[in-house]
């Protein structure tokens, strides 16, 4: 698209209560069935409106046909048992209950892609699809099969790559891969974390991002972004090998963050999807707020390549905060945006 930053969303919105449950992240369906599949797109259609009607210029399904951000995909997929679960520690920050791999793990049939062609249908604006990151992936599951992290990963790559391709045949602009574990895991990023995501991008037309974030506001990430310090440096890190691959634009977070935004730098060439919306506090950010985050960040970005976004999702938001969150983007960055038309060399 040709709009100078043009604005998205990272990742989720709330889902409507008649759906699920508010303000709870990864809550159980209210409906089943057909009334449910019904109910997802209602929401799907909600969420197209409300970003057009505030200014988003690349919308998403704002993750309302998904439960969760991972398992979701992966209850799709074969080799993997549900009702066996174990206790893993996630991301290296809290404990939780996780499925089983049991054996080898294929996508039997396409898992999001009808509802990427309704997406599709339902609005004439770019769009953009979020799938897992396959370390990520590894990291949301007990592994009694492979016995690798890294083999899994690899096994997990192949089958997104399978996806990936037959979203972007439904018409999907941008494919976003989540790898919050990019984070945590630095010396698996660098043996064979980038590699396994460019395995999953592998032959892909449509453009490709990667989500790196410090996680939802909740408690477990609250309490561990606590234990970072005054500089939060792990994007210094993966930044220079993602500068190097073959993805074609990097989230970060960056709003309310301990980020150095000249960490940037280390992109250089890349586009970037910038979080100038702090998803970790319900205070709404104002307009020249945004603004000022996206004229720093321009110091170490060029304008053609910069994506205004949210740091992460908002589905823990009451739904008018997250919609005050969108507008807030928005007219912040037309700030910017006008900004950089008037400073802009005149041709006579």
């Amino acid at each position: 698209m040709n709009t100078l930053l043009p604005t998205t969303v990272v990742g989720s919105l709330p889902k409507p209560s008649w759906l699920a449950q508010p303000e709870t992240l990864w809550s159980p369906w209210k409906l089943d069935g057909n009334t449910l599949l019904e109910g997802k797109q209602d929401a799907l259609r909600i969420a197209i409106h409300e970003q057009s009607r505030r200014g988003i210029d690349i919308v998403s399904d704002g993750e309302q046909t998904r439960q969760h951000f991972v398992t979701t995909f992966i209850e799709h997929l074969s080799g993997v048992d549900f009702e066996q679960r174990k206790t893993v520690r996630i991301r290296d920050r809290y404990d939780a209950s996780v499925p089983t791999v049991v054996g080898a793990v294929r996508r039997e049939r396409p898992v999001f892609v009808e509802d990427a062609k309704f997406l599709r249908a339902t609005t004439d604006r770019p769009i953009k699809w979020t799938l897992p990151g396959p370390m990520t992936m590894v990291d949301t599951l007990f592994d009694d099969h492979y016995k690798s992290r890294e083999k899994l990963a690899w096994e997990f790559a192949a089958i997104l790559n399978q996806e990936a391709k037959e979203l972007e045949a439904a018409g999907v602009d941008i494919i976003q891969f989540d790898e919050p574990a990019f984070n945590v895991f630095l010396d698996e990023v660098k043996d064979w974390g980038v590699a396994a995501l460019e395995r999953a991008a592998e032959g892909l037309r449509a453009e490709t991002a990667v989500h790196i974030c410090y996680g939802y506001g909740i408690k477990a990430n609250t309490d561990w972004k606590a234990t970072l310090g005054s500089q939060w440096r792990q994007y210094e890190e993966t930044f220079p090998l993602l500068q190097n691959s073959s993805i074609d634009i990097i989230s970060l977070e960056s709003q309310n963050s301990h980020v150095p935004m000249d960490l940037i730098e280390l992109l250089r060439g890349k586009k970037v999807m910038l979080g100038a919306i702090d998803v970790a506090s319900e205070t709404i950010e104002t307009p020249e707020e945004v603004a000022d985050t996206l004229r720093k960040a321009l110091q170490f970005v060029d304008a053609d390549k910069l994506i205004p976004s949210s740091n992460c999702g908002m589905a823990p938001f009451p739904r008018d905060v997250a919609l005050a969150k969108l507008s807030a983007l928005s007219a912040g960055t037309r700030i910017v945006r006008e900004e950089l038309e008037r400073s802009a060399p005149k041709v006579s």
